[in-house]
């Protein structure tokens, strides 16, 4: 009995050894909901695959809370190894020397197999440098689609099979569906710049800024108050005036009138698949973005919208390996395929979109290739790579601030846009001062 609990001890000995031998490896990020469940569950599907590294996810907020809290923490000396920020805090991040390490000498650094080359370059090029060097790791990349409540197009007598394609048929429709019901919103939106600003640009082929819109320089100058920005913010104003359009915030927190029914048609990320499965009551899908016809070349393609993880500096060269090791983890291609396939984000790499389509899945389920094809149908120009503005945060709120003048009648929409502009460019000297030191 006695060399069976010294046995029993010595074994809990060896038990507790090899748990403390275990590398924590701390994932902040801003998920929620059903994406928040696909976090932990990655998190555990790697632990249990290998008992070295122990991956443990912490939720902080949303997106500008989370990368806030994430830089916070590097000051104090007590950063998370992986930082989830989305894309337009990559400037920010890039500009703070010393508290990031680059993915691509990560991962070289720790001997794990990775090329560049394999990951879609629509989604790879923004979080590169000029030499396609990845700076951090693609992870829930999404672009802006149309959500469409198809039951309340039919009984508002249109065709759900054909929704409309241009803004002008958007705003006809919105019309028939208020009048067939809808009082409080015909159609609105989500992440209020990134819809009528960033990606309305983009899909229009026009400059936000110089510089392809910061991606080749910090000394970037905006330019989004053109004819065809003035024009398409005249029209939600008017269409504001009458619920026609709706506005619902400045951040997704709107979301929930198009799965409740109450905004039948409403922009916003690829992403939000997974509370519209969810939630939804009603038959819905994903069709792309609407454009002005009348404006050449239109549309042309849609810029990334989601996040990407960037690995701390200050950290341990085996704590380092463990990122690595997760990051090629979450790499692999049957595990990016069932991501994208569940969550609605986009596949990384080529192989995972390669797969999903040779299995038929995007012919029975075509709203999940939608941002693919927005993201692809075209070959990006200097006003549709992307963008690369420093203080980002700022800025959305300062844009939102000068949209929200408009669309309450306290400005016209040329003088908000010119604000937003001016404001803006201040701001972007201040954040270049800040970078150049």
């Amino acid at each position: 009995m006695r060399l069976t609990r010294i046995a029993a001890f010595a074994a809990a000995l060896g038990y507790a050894g090899t748990a403390s031998a275990q590398t924590e490896i701390q994932w902040w990020h801003a998920m929620t909901g059903g994406n928040n469940e696909v976090v932990v569950k990655l998190a555990q599907e790697f632990n249990a695959s290998q008992t070295d590294y122990k991956v443990v996810p912490s939720y902080k907020g949303s997106y500008p809370d989370a990368m806030n809290a994430g830089i916070a923490a590097f000051r104090a000396g007590n950063a998370p190894h992986i930082l989830q920020v989305f894309e337009v805090g990559t400037a920010t991040m890039m500009s703070a020397r010393g508290a990031v390490k680059p993915v691509y000498q990560l991962m070289a650094e720790a001997g794990e197999a990775f090329d560049p080359k394999a990951y879609l370059p629509a989604i790879t090029g923004y979080y590169s440098t000029a030499k396609g060097e990845m700076l951090s790791f693609p992870f829930n990349s999404s672009s802006m689609v149309m959500w469409i409540n198809k039951d309340a197009l039919k009984k508002a007598g249109l065709n759900a099979d054909q929704p409309p394609k241009t803004w002008p048929e958007v705003f006809e429709a919105a019309k028939k569906l208020k009048a067939a019901g809808h009082a409080t919103c015909g159609f609105s939106n989500a992440w209020a710049t990134w819809a009528h600003i960033e990606q309305f640009s983009a899909w229009h082929n026009l400059p936000l800024s110089t510089k392809a819109n910061g991606l080749d320089g910090f000394d970037t100058v905006l330019q989004f108050n053109g004819p065809t920005q003035v024009k398409h913010l005249e029209n939600l104003v008017e269409l504001q005036k009458q619920k026609v359009y709706d506005y619902s915030g400045r951040t997704n927190s709107g979301e929930g009138r198009f799965t409740s029914g109450e905004c039948p048609i409403f922009l916003t990320s690829s992403g939000f698949y997974g509370n519209v499965k969810g939630n939804a009551k009603f038959d819905w899908a994903a069709v792309p973005m609407p454009y002005y016809p009348e404006v050449q070349g239109a549309p042309q393609n849609s810029i990334i919208g989601g996040a990407s993880l960037w690995v701390m500096g200050g950290k341990s060269a085996a704590e380092y390996k463990g990122i690595a090791k997760f990051f090629a983890f979450l790499s692999n291609t049957d595990r990016q395929a069932k991501l994208h396939q569940e969550s609605g984000y986009l596949p990384i790499t080529r192989a995972a979109y390669e797969k999903v389509k040779a299995s038929g899945f995007y012919e029975k389920n075509p709203s999940f290739q939608t941002a693919l094809i927005e993201l692809t149908g075209k070959e990006p120009t200097e006003n549709s790579r992307g963008l690369r503005l420093g203080n980002m945060v700022q800025l959305r709120d300062m844009w939102s601030e000068e949209l929200e003048a408009a669309l309450a009648g306290q400005k016209t929409p040329k003088a908000a846009l010119d604000a937003a502009v001016t404001r803006g460019n201040a701001l972007l000297r201040q954040f270049e001062r800040t970078a150049g030191r």
